[in-house]
C-alpha cells in the first residue's frame, strides 16, 4: 500500500465518521415525528399524501400488518415495472424513447429479472442499458424503485429498532407513514442537492436524443463498417444521486461508475463513495438515540468499522501487489513515480488502485452494487474481499436500513451465545432474547445460506460442465455490443494467458467465459450478489439467459423478503416485552467486548458458512496463481 492510498482511505472514513451523528440525529427526529427544519416546507405535502391515500397517521400496526403492507407495496411495484418494460415500445411521451426500444429488447425472462431486481433494491442488470431501455423506462420503471426500495429498507430497520425501544406495545409503527417521511424528509432533499452537485460536475441531466459522433479517424465508414459512435445521455444526475444514496447501484450506462457521464471527476468519485455509507452509518446513531443509549449505536458502528478496515486493507494490499504472472513476463509491477504498479487490469486509470479497491469494498459492504472497476479482473484475494463482504449479509454498514437490521439480527444471535456462556437468559437492551427471537434470526441466516449455496451448486453443475455454453444474444444485440466495445477507449479485461473471448464489459456471448476456479467464483458471486441484494457482478458470464434471469430473479426475492419477514416477527415479539432493569449479571452490550463478540458472530455464523465454497473459488485460484497456473 502507498501512503497516498492510505491517506485517501482515511480521508473517506473521516468524512463518514463526521457525518454519522448529525445524520443520525436528523433521522431520529424524522421517525419520532418531531419537528425538523424541513417541516414548514414539506409538512403540507406529507399531510396531503395521507389524505390522498387514506392513511391514518396515528394507526400503530402490528408486525403482521406492517409486513403485509410492505409486501403488497413491493408486489404491486414489481408488476407495474414488468408491464412498463414489456410495453416500452408503445411509450414515447415527450420523445423519451429516441432510439425506439421495444418490448422485444426486454424479453419475458429479462423483464421479470429486472423488475425483481429493482423492486428488491438489488439493481442487477443482465442487459446493456444504453441499447435496451428507453429514457422513460429508466426514469419511470426503474428509478422510481431506487426511491421506493431504499425507503422500504430504511423503514424495516426503524420498525425493528422500535421493537427494542418500546415496552408492552402491540405495534411497531405505521408502514405508510414511515415510507412517506423517509421519502419526503430524507431521500428527496438529499437527492436534490446531490443531483445539482453532479450536474455542476458535468453529469448530464437531459432528454436529448443519442448524439451521433464520428470516431477519431474521422471517416464515417471503413471497409463497410459504420464508425459513427452513438452516445447515450438522459436524466443521469437524478438517477445517479438516488442510486448511491439509496445503495441501489444500477446505472444508466453499463460501465456504471467507471463511465465519465456517471462519475466524471475525482471529487464525484469521493462523494459517491461517502454517499453510499451516509444513511447506513447514520442509522447506527439513530438506533442508539431511539433506544435511549447512544453507546449501543456506537458499538454497532465500531463493529462495522473494524470489519470495513480489515476488508479494504486486504483488498488494497492484494491489488497493489499485483499479479505475479504479469511480473514473470518482465512487466514492471512495482509502483514508481510515473506509474502506479500493481494490478491495473479492469481499473479506470482516473481513479487508480486505491480508489478502486476502496470503491469495491464500500459497494459490497453496502448492498449497493455500483462499481468503478471490474471485480472480475481483481486478483483472487482482491476479489475475495467483495465476495466475502456480500456473504456476511452485507452488515458492514450495509444497505439503507438493510445493514442495520442485518447487524441487529447478528446481535440477537451474539447475545444468545453470550447467555449460553454464562448460563443465564440472554438479554439485549433490557429485552429477554428467548426461543422465538433466536429461531427467527437463525431462520433468516439459514434461508440466505441455502438460497446462495443451492443456486450456486445448480448453476455450477449446469454451466461449468464441458460444452455447457449457449448463444444468448441475437445478431442485432451482438452487433450493438460489438459496436460499444469498439468505441470504448479502455484496456482489455482479459486475464493473463486467458484466450477466451471477452469484451469491455467482461462478458462473452457464451454462458461461461472462464472455467475452473474462476468460473466457479463468477457463478458464486452472481447468486451471492442476487441473494444479498447487492447487484454488482464478477462478470465473465452472460447472465442474460432464461436460466440465469429466472433463477437470479427468485434469488433476489428470497434474499429480500425471507429475511425481512422473520426480522419483523422479532420486532413484533420484542415490542410486547417489558424492559428488565440491569443487574450484576447483565452482559453489557455497549462495550468493546460485545463489539468483538459481534464481529466474531458475523464471521463465524455468516462468513464461515460459505468457507467451503470460497475454498473452491478465489482461495484455490490464489494458490494456482502462486504456482504459475492460469485461471
Amino acid at each position: 500500500m502507498t501512503v497516498n492510498g492510505i491517506l485517501q482511505i482515511l480521508l473517506f472514513f473521516t468524512a463518514v465518521l463526521l457525518l454519522t451523528k448529525p445524520m443520525g440525529v436528523y433521522m431520529t427526529r424524522v421517525f419520532e415525528g418531531e419537528r425538523t427544519l424541513l417541516s414548514p416546507v414539506l409538512g403540507w405535502l406529507e399531510r396531503l399524501c395521507y389524505k390522498l391515500f387514506g392513511v391514518d397517521k396515528d394507526e400503530d400496526m402490528k408486525w403482521t400488518t406492517y409486513a403485509f403492507a410492505m409486501l403488497m407495496f413491493s408486489v404491486v411495484g414489481m408488476l407495474f415495472t414488468y408491464i412498463l418494460l414489456r410495453f416500452q415500445g408503445h411509450i414515447n411521451a415527450f420523445g423519451m424513447n429516441p432510439k425506439g426500444f421495444s418490448g422485444k429488447d426486454m424479453t419475458t425472462d429479462l423483464a421479470f429479472n429486472t423488475a425483481a431486481s429493482f423492486s428488491t433494491n438489488t439493481n442487477w442488470q443482465s442487459y446493456v442499458p444504453e441499447t435496451t431501455v428507453s429514457y422513460f423506462s429508466n426514469m419511470v420503471s426503474l428509478a422510481v424503485h431506487n426511491w421506493m426500495s431504499a425507503a422500504t429498507g430504511i423503514v424495516i430497520a426503524i420498525a425493528l429498532v422500535r421493537g427494542f425501544a418500546r415496552r408492552s406495545a402491540n405495534g411497531i409503527g405505521n408502514f405508510w407513514v414511515d415510507l412517506t417521511r423517509t421519502t419526503l424528509y430524507i431521500l428527496m432533499p438529499l437527492c436534490l442537492v446531490y443531483s445539482l452537485f453532479l450536474v455542476q460536475q458535468g453529469v448530464p441531466q437531459n432528454f436529448a436524443p443519442y448524439t451521433a459522433a464520428q470516431t477519431v479517424d474521422g471517416t464515417p465508414k471503413t471497409n463497410g463498417t459504420d464508425n459513427t459512435q452513438s452516445i447515450a445521455q438522459g436524466a443521469v444526475a437524478s438517477q445517479e444521486s438516488i442510486k448511491m444514496l439509496g445503495t441501489n447501484g444500477g446505472g444508466i450506462f453499463n460501465a456504471n461508475s467507471a463511465h465519465p457521464y456517471e462519475n466524471p471527476t475525482p471529487l464525484t468519485n469521493f462523494i459517491q463513495i461517502v454517499s453510499i455509507f451516509l444513511i447506513p452509518a447514520g442509522l447506527t446513531y439513530t438506533f442508539g438515540k431511539m433506544v435511549g443509549n447512544t453507546k449501543q449505536g456506537w458499538a454497532l458502528f465500531a463493529a462495522m468499522s473494524t470489519m470495513f478496515f480489515i476488508g479494504v486493507s486486504v483488498c488494497y494490499t492484494a491489488e497493489q501487489k499485483g499479479n505475479p504472472l504479469v511480473g514473470q513476463m518482465n512487466v514492471m509491477t512495482a509502483g514508481t513515480g510515473t506509474q502506479p504498479g500493481g494490478n491495473m487490469e479492469g481499473k479506470e486509470t482516473r481513479f487508480g488502485i486505491a480508489n478502486s479497491a476502496l470503491f469495491a469494498t464500500v459497494t459490497t459492504d453496502a448492498s449497493c452494487g455500483a462499481v468503478n472497476s471490474m471485480h472480475d479482473s481483481f486478483t483472487p484475494i482482491g476479489g475475495l474481499v467483495p465476495l466475502s463482504n456480500i456473504l456476511t449479509g452485507e452488515v458492514i454498514f450495509g444497505g439503507t436500513g438493510a445493514g442495520l437490521y442485518g447487524m441487529l439480527m447478528y446481535a440477537v444471535i451474539a447475545v444468545f451465545i453470550a447467555g449460553l456462556m454464562v448460563g443465564r437468559t440472554p438479554e439485549y437492551l433490557g429485552k429477554k432474547i428467548e426461543q422465538f427471537e433466536v429461531k427467527m434470526a437463525m431462520l433468516a441466516v439459514l434461508v440466505l445460506a441455502a438460497d446462495i449455496l443451492c443456486f450456486t451448486a445448480l448453476g455450477a453443475n449446469l454451466n461449468l460442465a464441458p460444452g455447457a455454453t449457449s448463444q444468448t444474444f441475437t445478431d442485432a444485440q451482438k452487433a450493438d455490443e460489438d459496436k460499444l466495445v469498439q468505441q470504448s477507449a479502455t484496456a482489455s479485461w482479459n486475464h493473463v494467458n486467458n484466450s477466451s473471448p471477452s469484451n469491455y464489459y467482461g462478458a462473452t456471448y457464451n454462458n461461461q467465459n472462464n472455467a475452473s476456479a474462476h468460473g466457479f467464483s463468477e457463478i458464486f458471486y452472481a447468486y451471492s450478489s442476487g441473494t444479498g441484494n447487492n447487484g454488482s457482478a464478477f462478470a465473465g458470464i452472460t447472465a442474460n439467459t432464461p436460466y440465469y434471469n429466472v433463477t437470479l430473479g427468485f434469488a433476489m426475492l428470497i434474499g429480500r423478503f425471507l429475511m425481512i419477514i422473520p426480522l419483523l416477527a422479532i420486532a413484533g415479539s420484542l415490542a410486547k416485552k417489558k424492559i428488565i432493569p440491569e443487574s450484576a449479571g447483565t452482559f453489557p452490550t455497549d462495550s468493546p467486548t460485545f463489539t468483538l463478540l459481534l464481529i466474531g458472530t458475523v464471521v463465524i455464523v455468516g462468513a464461515l458458512t460459505f468457507f467451503p465454497a470460497l475454498a473452491l473459488g478465489p482461495i484455490v485460484e490464489h494458490f494456482l496463481m502462486g504456482l504459475g497456473k492460469t485461471f
